[in-house]
């Protein structure tokens, strides 16, 4: 099997400096290289370069896969958007890691298939699917981080071997609201990483409003009006000049933490253990393949009534259609054989209704006789099993 691998990197906040851009053209002579971009495809040996270390110290975004199985994706952004104290509760073996490096959190998001499993040489991704999660996750969304928690419960409900005290002692972090309702960069993580969407439905159901249609526009606009004039005048400073990621996400992710801390309580949602979400999750399989197998029920018995219905009005007036029988035969055309035979074979369906097979027995022997020199004619009979026997 010839093997397949991706490697892209983009450099979101700041292009490369033209030393930066020669060290990274040395790791490949293959490549597509630009100042923000990296591309190269392997069908055979192996990136020279260290994933880990060029996200560090040169990109913002990293997506790598293989036909194998194995799915990575790498997000860097400031720790002053997102600090590593609000990644870190949702970090898992296998599925998420992060940490900081000069001033800023790198996010490791990992999928690997099982051995053994099926090679995929279907399936691609472009990072452009998911750098949008950057902005998400600094303005204080943290669904993207939760969607990696979920895909660890995926695998351990696919192992055999994983230990069931795990199931019990392993708690969900904070449950980000808005996981009914994921933006599309969150939905081509969850594909991603190969989230069970069982699980992610059960997940979601101690999910609250989505981030973005919780804002109230009226209470960020006074919020900011309270700023103090010297930190909005350094904001703007710093847009107009892009010497700092867009002030934006950070607002906003300022605004939603001082509306968490305002609210009461009570709103606080009871956090389940990982057994309990896969039991929830085997809970909605289970209903949803109720419910497609009634939705299948009604549809074979909507199609039977309408099976009737049509045999009850040809049994009207059988004659009728023995006559447009020979009329489409007399046609000698493909398309009218083929709506001969399939009325022949509603009509042998009424007569065995009636009780009368006998007389459609002796009526489609007459016709075959009359016919017999047409042979393509005959192929279609006698492969619809209208046989005078």
């Amino acid at each position: 099997m010839s093997e397949y691998q991706y490697y892209e990197f983009q450099a979101i906040d700041r292009p490369l400096a033209k030393d930066e851009l020669e060290q990274v053209r040395a790791l490949s002579s293959r490549a597509r290289i630009s100042a923000t971009h990296f591309v190269n495809e392997y069908h055979y040996g192996n990136f020279r370069g260290d994933e880990r270390k060029l996200m560090e110290r040169l990109y913002d975004a990293h997506l790598y896969f293989a036909n194998w199985g194995s799915r990575r994706l790498m997000l860097r952004l400031p720790t002053t958007l997102l600090p590593a104290r609000s990644a870190e509760p949702y970090c898992m073996e296998g599925a998420l890691s992060c940490w900081t490096r000069k001033g800023h959190l790198l996010l490791d998001f990992a999928h690997e298939t099982e051995d053994g499993g099926e090679w995929d040489f279907e399936t691609s991704f472009t990072l452009a699917s998911f750098t949008t999660l950057r902005t998400e996750l600094a303005g204080g969304d943290l669904r993207p981080l939760y969607l990696a928690w979920l895909s660890a419960l995926t695998r351990w409900e696919l192992e055999e071997d994983v230990d069931e005290d795990e199931y019990t002692s392993a708690i969900e972090p904070p449950v980000p609201a808005g996981l009914a309702h994921l933006t599309g960069p969150q939905q081509a993580l969850a594909d991603f990483l190969r989230i069970d969407p069982h699980l992610l439905t059960a997940a979601a159901r101690a999910g609250g409003t989505a981030p973005s249609q919780a804002i109230d526009k009226d209470a960020l606009a006074a919020w900011i009006r309270a700023l103090p004039q010297r930190e909005k005048d350094a904001l703007l400073l710093d847009a107009a000049l892009g010497t700092a990621p867009q002030p934006g996400p950070a607002l906003l992710a300022r605004h939603r933490a001082v509306s968490r801390g305002a609210a009461e309580p009570s709103t606080a949602t009871r956090r389940r253990s990982a057994a309990e979400l896969l039991d929830a999750a085997h809970e909605v399989r289970s209903e949803h393949t109720r419910q497609r197998e009634q939705a299948l029920a009604q549809a074979r018995r909507a199609e039977q009534r309408g099976r009737e219905s049509h045999l009850d009005r040809l049994a009207e007036n059988t004659e009728q259609a023995w006559q447009d029988i020979t009329h489409l035969i007399g046609q000698k055309q493909p398309g009218p054989y083929a709506a001969a035979v399939t009325l022949l074979k509603d009509l042998r369906e009424v007569h065995d209704r009636a009780g009368t097979p006998e007389e459609f027995a002796r009526r489609l022997h007459d016709l075959r006789e009359r016919h017999r020199g047409k042979s393509s004619l005959m192929r279609r009979f006698t492969d619809a099993g209208l046989t005078a026997g």
